[in-house]
């Protein structure tokens, strides 16, 4: 976030977090099997990304398969995905142990670039890789701005 937008202080958490690197957000994305983005959530930037993977999960109409990083590697969130269910492809993290890597299906985990992509194309717009909004409801309408520029395509 840029150093101005974190200015006056609110009622509630306008999703900026202090970490490493200074001021930041992060954007929590689920896409559908073409790349296109179909939900997201904002956290601050010290948010580990597995205290927002079952919110986005309850927000899709149907679970099939859930692609993720190491970063959600947890047996309560597989067992929410079956749950509703789907099933999930994610890599297990080592830990120090060996660990059963022909467990996880490959080729699936592959299309995990889908999300990476979605997140390069949205960084190109400038207001949204530096956040100059100070307020959530803005920097989210942004960025829901920038996912609605990536479907227009697929209706004209």
């Amino acid at each position: 976030a840029h150093q101005h937008s974190t200015g006056a202080a609110t009622e509630h958490s306008e999703q900026i977090g202090q970490s490493c690197g200074g001021h930041s957000t992060k954007i929590h994305l689920a896409v559908d099997s073409g790349g296109l983005p179909i939900c997201f959530e904002l956290s601050e930037g010290q948010r580990h990304d597995i205290t927002y993977a079952e919110t986005l999960v309850e927000k899709l109409d149907e679970v099939n398969t859930v692609i993720a990083d190491k970063g959600y590697d947890s047996e309560p969130f597989r067992c929410f995905v079956r749950q509703k269910g789907g099933r999930t492809v994610i890599a297990k993290r080592n830990y120090g142990k060996d660990i059963d890597k022909s467990s996880m299906d490959r080729c699936l985990y592959r299309y995990r670039h889908l999300v990476e992509n979605a997140f390069a194309r949205i960084k190109q717009y400038r207001s949204i890789s530096t956040r100059y909004d100070k307020l959530e409801r803005n920097y989210a309408s942004m960025v829901s701005l920038a996912f609605m520029l990536m479907w227009l395509p697929m209706y004209c």
